[in-house]
């Protein structure tokens, strides 16, 4: 189960797949870099009414915002895998080198979440607890072998998250994203005294 709660009454069978198939399509334009259509073109490619668009998504942003929510949950489970699977250091490692590497496969989605960023929307704030709780854990497994300092929180690595997020466009995006995650890392490992 993802990291949010919902109050909202579960869709029908068809309105539940016009729904993610908007999400799908929205996921797959984005991250061909087409974020420029028109609204209503979303509804046209993903093979349902614009009345559907509407009703599920009123807006790009709450679209964007879904596609948002999903990455997020997939990211929090995949932190909770890593965290099952690998010593606590090497899960925290492979965690922030991975979200690196998912934002460069998906630009769409270091677009989306820095236009999330800019506008403080509802979304970026589940969506912010969320993966800082994900990264705490992270953090508290790893400071509990010794291996990580035991005085950074995880306020500090969403900072760095969310500068790399925002620099999205910027020509050497990839190689400076991958600096900070290796800035941060080494800042994070306990040193002998």
């Amino acid at each position: 189960m993802g990291p949010y709660v919902t109050d909202a009454k579960p869709l029908r069978a068809d309105a539940r797949r016009n729904r993610d198939a908007l999400i799908a399509k929205a996921r797959e334009l984005f991250a061909d870099g087409c974020f420029n259509l028109r609204f209503d073109d979303f509804a046209k490619l993903a093979g349902v009414g614009t009345g559907t668009l509407y009703r599920h998504f009123p807006t790009r942003e709450a679209l964007a915002e879904a596609v948002y929510r999903e990455e997020l949950t997939a990211m929090c489970d995949r932190a909770h895998e890593l965290q099952a699977t690998l010593p606590a250091d090497e899960a925290l490692e492979t965690f922030l080198r991975g979200f690196v590497d998912h934002l460069h496969c998906h630009e769409g989605l270091a677009r989306t979440l820095a236009t999330l960023l800019a506008t403080q929307s509802g979304a970026l704030a589940e969506g912010a607890q969320a993966l800082g709780q994900v990264i705490d854990d992270l953090l508290a497994a790893a400071v509990k072998t010794g291996t990580i300092r035991g005085d950074v929180g995880a306020g500090t690595i969403m900072m760095a998250l969310h500068g790399i997020c925002a620099a999205y466009d910027h020509p050497t995006y990839r190689t400076d994203a991958d600096g900070v995650i290796t800035l941060v890392l080494a800042g994070l490992r306990r040193t002998e005294a």
